[in-house]
């Protein structure tokens, strides 16, 4: 069932909307602000029974950023349950930089959930090339500070930046199907068990 919850960071009034779901999550911190994600966080979680968590600015003329890590857990009852509930997160954000209009870069604490979804790309929406590199990744994207809510489930999790292109169509925040398809079977495969004797 979907909740919300109205929480105010630094002075900015914020709702929260949780429809919980399985283990993986999907989460959206600045929903107003970068275009699209709210949306994919949404349709991908339906897609894989996943559990969503959106964070939108409603009727603000000029939504505000608030840096991730400063987001913390102790703002909001949602967001705890949501880092309690799962135990690897998906955190989708866009970025705007002109040297990289097609790139998506994969940072966050969980190195090989972010190669996971880079086969994904690979494979269902090769015209948005990855870059799983922390090194090659801007600083400002890398998802890593340990206070950053994509590093507190059990797992951590992947940051997902995306471009303008891989996140809205026709002037709309309505994710193209390639990368949505694309971003669903990288959390199918992340939902997957892993077999017994496997390595982690």
């Amino acid at each position: 069932m979907t909740r919300t919850e109205q929480v105010e960071i630094e002075g900015v009034p914020l709702l929260a909307t949780l429809v919980p779901g399985d283990g993986i999550g999907l989460l959206a911190l600045h929903g107003s602000i970068e275009g699209g994600t709210a949306e994919l966080a949404g349709l991908v979680a339906r897609r894989c029974g996943a559990t969503s968590l959106v964070f939108t600015q409603p009727g603000a003329r000029e939504p505000v950023h608030i840096p991730s890590p400063r987001m913390a857990a102790d703002h909001c009852a949602l967001l705890r349950e949501f880092l309690r509930r799962v135990s690897l997160t998906v955190s989708l954000h866009g970025h705007m930089r002109p040297e990289a209009p097609r790139t998506v870069f994969l940072g966050g604490a969980n190195r090989p959930a972010a190669r996971v979804l880079a086969e994904a790309f690979a494979a269902g929406a090769p015209q948005f090339p990855t870059v799983t590199d922390l090194a090659a990744i801007p600083p400002g994207l890398r998802g890593v500070h340990p206070r950053n809510p994509v590093n507190l489930t059990r797992l951590a999790g992947v940051q997902v930046e995306l471009p303008l292109l891989a996140r809205t169509s026709g002037g709309a925040d309505i994710p193209p199907d390639a990368v949505a398809d694309a971003l669903t079977a990288g959390v199918e495969e992340l939902g997957r068990p892993v077999p017994r004797g496997a390595a982690p």
